[in-house]
């Protein structure tokens, strides 16, 4: 399991975004050289955890829970398949482009170490935007990504560190519920049933889908 590919977004303007500035910070490009990752504050405030990592709207995106985002290449080169074109690593917005672990199947609150420092958590799946609809310049992409459900993680930042491509990531702990993050996402999004099961995963939640299981629960019950 390693980091294939680190990837950095620089404010862009663009037509298909309706952040107030019209600039997205979705267009990711591999990094060279090290880059240092750290908690970036509350949401609303708190953009990216990697230094130099634009987040533009942040009412949607970025903040502490949000910190990271990772994304196979695996599930990269699936959708090359299925689409019919190259897909280059960060095509999806990611930071962490991976190699050899299971993104969509990390469960919330799973632990990474990325080489010596770094420790993330992972906190819940990544819901579409039509920003990224229109970065890939697909039509009906956010119904099709959704469907599909390999929905990549974000994580927050246990402890921070510097990282690079090429680092070796080691999962240095795994809760034993069966929250992934697919599982939290299909509830979220198309299965609102399954939002009792993923307060399993406990504080490791991110605090909007907590919030959004509870008060389900509380209207329908546990079930």
């Amino acid at each position: 399991m390693k980091l294939l590919s680190l990837n950095l977004g620089r404010p862009e303007a663009v037509d298909y975004t309706d952040q107030a500035e019209g600039v997205t910070g979705i267009h990711k490009r591999p990094a060279d050289g090290p880059v240092r990752v750290a908690a970036p504050g509350p949401k609303g405030v708190g953009g990216s955890g990697l230094a130099g990592d634009a987040v533009c709207e942040r009412r949607h995106h970025g903040g502490d829970d949000q910190a990271v985002y990772a994304f196979a290449r695996e599930d990269l080169d699936d959708w090359e398949r299925e689409l019919g074109r190259p897909l280059s690593s960060g095509m999806f917005g990611e930071n962490l482009t991976t190699e050899g672990i299971d993104v969509s199947g990390a469960k919330i609150g799973e632990r990474w170490r990325i080489g010596s420092e770094l420790v993330l958590e992972v906190t819940s799946g990544r819901i579409p935007c039509l920003t990224f609809q229109g970065h890939l310049g697909e039509k009906g992409w956010v119904r099709r990504f959704t469907q599909k459900g390999a929905t990549g993680a974000y994580l927050r930042v246990i402890e921070p560190g510097e990282i690079r491509a090429g680092d070796p990531i080691e999962i240095v702990h795994r809760p034993d519920h069966e929250v992934t993050a697919a599982l939290q996402f299909r509830a979220v999004t198309l299965e609102r049933t399954l939002l009792p099961r993923v307060l399993a995963a406990g504080d490791a939640l991110h605090p909007e889908t907590r919030e959004t299981a509870l008060r389900y629960v509380e209207k329908y019950g546990g079930h």
